[in-house]
């Protein structure tokens, strides 16, 4: 189950109570699931209920308590548990892992594309300026990953606030550069992302990708292949399922920077576990490199889908 199915669910366990009469509100039109906050229960939190106990005259508690019953047993739902004045707190099950990377890999790099915002018409005004340019095109991009309708350069259409960036817009680092800082924040300097160094978060990321694709080709040269199974990583798994949300987020907010900033984490997670995925010495493959392979090859999915998204190149070799 990722975030953005998780969201669906608890929209749904409140249509549930308000079409049972238990709950007399109207059923709000998505409800926010973030990360729990470190010391917090589970997995994912919501606040649905807070928000839901005013207009329905009742205590965040009770609604909680209301919609904790219509959670449980939910498919992908380990444990729902109630926290503070009335937040939800979420653990999802174990074997998501295989369900999450058989999805990650069924889609291939248009993983987390949807259509929250089917419906939805955006009109982009244009701008001659370089950086204006890159991102306008770039959100054109998000925003239709995620459903909406888009038209770019049009009369009158939404301006964008950027921040000017005045070299040649060609080139990775400079898409890079233009795109990691907020459209309202200074341009980051291109020269940083030239030097392939781990100190440049450009160069790990597309090295990211690139050891991924290098895994699956020593571990055919070793006789075995990618596995969905269960993996031992808890950090990994959590943010591939947070890569719809990323994209999402990126599209409403009108900040290609959240989605730089997640291929980033995504990238720094792989690179931590990629070391554990081969066999070593005289070890022999085993289910748990397998399932490692193959939660490696939907990272380097994942990341190839995103760096897509920002117009930036994915190479197989570095």
């Amino acid at each position: 189950m990722t975030p953005a199915d998780l969201s669906l669910t608890v929209l749904h366990a409140v249509r549930r109570a308000v079409d049972d009469g238990a709950l007399r509100v109207d059923v709000p039109s998505r409800a926010k699931v973030e990360r729990a906050r470190p010391g917090g229960a589970g997995e994912y939190a919501s606040n649905i209920a807070l928000a839901l106990a005013r207009p329905a005259g009742r205590s965040a508690l009770d609604v909680a308590g209301i919609l904790e019953e219509r959670l449980r047993g939910v498919p992908g739902l380990r444990a729902v548990e109630i926290t503070g004045p009335g937040f939800l707190n979420f653990t999802l099950r174990g074997d998501g892992d295989a369900d999450l990377v058989r999805e990650i890999l069924a889609a291939g790099t248009s993983y987390g594309h949807g259509a929250a915002l089917a419906g939805t018409v955006v009109r982009l005004a244009g701008s001659d300026e370089p950086r204006a340019v890159v991102v306008v095109e770039t959100l054109g991009r998000l925003l239709r990953s995620q459903g909406a309708d888009v038209e770019v350069g049009a009369d009158g259409g939404e301006r964008v606030h950027v921040h000017p960036g005045m070299c040649d817009p060609g080139g990775d680092a400079v898409r890079w550069a233009f795109l990691r800082a907020a459209p309202h924040d200074r341009p980051l300097d291109p020269a940083l992302f030239l030097v392939p160094h781990e100190r440049n978060p450009l160069f790990r990321v597309r090295y990211a990708y690139s050891r991924t694709r290098r895994l699956l080709v020593n571990a055919r040269q070793l006789g075995f292949s990618p596995e969905q199974g269960e993996c031992d990583d808890p950090l990994l798994p959590a943010l591939l399922r947070d890569h719809p949300l990323a994209l999402l987020s990126a599209a409403r907010h009108r900040a290609p920077d959240r989605v730089a900033r997640h291929l980033e984490a995504v990238a720094d997670a792989l690179l931590a576990f990629q070391h554990t995925v081969l066999p070593l010495g005289d070890e022999k493959p085993s289910a748990a490199h397998r399932s490692r392979l193959a939660l490696a090859e939907a990272a380097g999915t994942v990341l190839a889908g995103g760096l897509s998204v920002l117009g930036i190149s994915a190479p197989d070799r570095i």
